[in-house]
């Protein structure tokens, strides 16, 4: 008698996931039918309101610069009543950079400071009110900080230019000679405080985004405070950083009523950061823009192209600096 064979049951198979097709095209609700149309429209017209603003200003300024007689970029005036016209943009683009780099200067490692400070060293109970004195100072407007900066910073700002000649007037950049303080320096301070609380807000809310685990490992290992800050907080919050000072530096860039309210305007670069002079886009537009002719108008658009083009390449150039850093900064640890 033969042994019985024994047959064994192939286990079921798996039952396969159903795939809705109309699901996996795009959204199949009306409602997210039209919050997807929302989305892709408004971002589609805010690249046609950036490409409508680069088509304006650059044929503006293409029939000023073409009946310019001096070199746009290098000639060191601003006289567009002239006949032919002579101007250029070189003092103005050499104090918009310089005013912004002392500015950030100042502005950045103050905020990550307090920035810090509110997140990991300041009690609660001191966290609310600091924190909302820094938002009023980001809700003030631009005049009232130019007529603060005025009437109260510069008269104050002479026992510093004169600390800064006496130890540091050697080097030539620091050299004064008396006169009022209405220079660069005095503007890039004044930016420094208008941007503080715009690096300060972004800044401490990047670093309330770190993960407790993180910080809670580096005190298992026996880690200080700082060290805590050092390895853990600043590396995840590093991007953020980033792009809060490119903010600030955006305001910098092409703040106005404050720095014509404080600047004493000439064209002409001057080796010292305290001796009064220079110029910014931004104030030289609003100073002349009223009283300029139709050409004159065209040339001040031109020199508004320019700056619009160094704010794209400072935000491009942020953008690839955190597109870089992205996997240093402990996200996705």
């Amino acid at each position: 008698m033969g042994t019985p064979t024994q047959t064994t049951d192939a286990p079921p198979p798996a039952s396969q996931p159903v795939i809705d097709k109309r699901a996996a095209r795009g959204a199949t609700r009306p409602g997210d039918r039209i919050f997807l149309g929302l989305s892709r429209g408004s971002g589609i017209l805010l690249l046609v309101v950036m490409a409508a603003i680069a088509v304006f200003l650059t044929y503006r300024a293409s029939l000023a610069i073409s009946k310019d007689e001096g070199n746009f970029l290098t000639t060191f005036q601003w006289d567009t009543n002239l006949v032919p016209p002579d101007f250029g943009i070189a003092v103005l683009a050499f104090g918009t950079v310089v005013s912004s780099i002392i500015a950030m200067v100042i502005a950045v490692p103050v905020a990550v400071a307090i920035a810090l400070f509110l997140t990991h060293y300041a009690p609660r109970r001191l966290r609310g009110p600091i924190a909302y004195v820094i938002d009023l100072l980001a809700a003030v407007p631009s005049i009232v900080y130019g007529l603060w900066g005025a009437l109260v910073l510069v008269p104050h700002m002479t026992g510093l230019f004169g600390w800064l000649d006496d130890y540091l007037g050697w080097t030539g950049v620091f050299s004064w000679e008396g006169g009022a303080p209405r220079s660069m320096l005095t503007v890039g301070i004044l930016l420094a405080i208008m941007i503080l609380p715009i690096i300060t807000n972004v800044s401490r809310e990047v670093f309330r985004q770190v993960p407790q685990m993180h910080e809670e490992a580096a005190l298992a290992l026996g880690a200080t405070r700082w060290e805590v800050i050092r390895m853990a907080v600043i590396p995840f919050g590093r991007s953020g950083v980033i792009s809060a000072s490119m903010l600030g530096l955006g305001r910098a860039l092409g703040e106005t009523m404050a720095v014509a309210t404080v600047l004493s305007p000439t064209f002409d670069i001057q080796a010292s950061l305290l001796d009064p002079g220079g110029g910014t886009f931004a104030q030289n537009i609003a100073s002349k823009f009223g009283e300029a002719t139709e050409f004159g108008r065209d040339a001040l658009i031109a020199s508004g192209l320019v700056l619009f083009v160094i704010t794209l390449l400072v935000n491009g150039a942020a953008r690839a600096i955190i597109a870089r850093r992205k996997e240093y900064s402990g996200a996705n640890a």
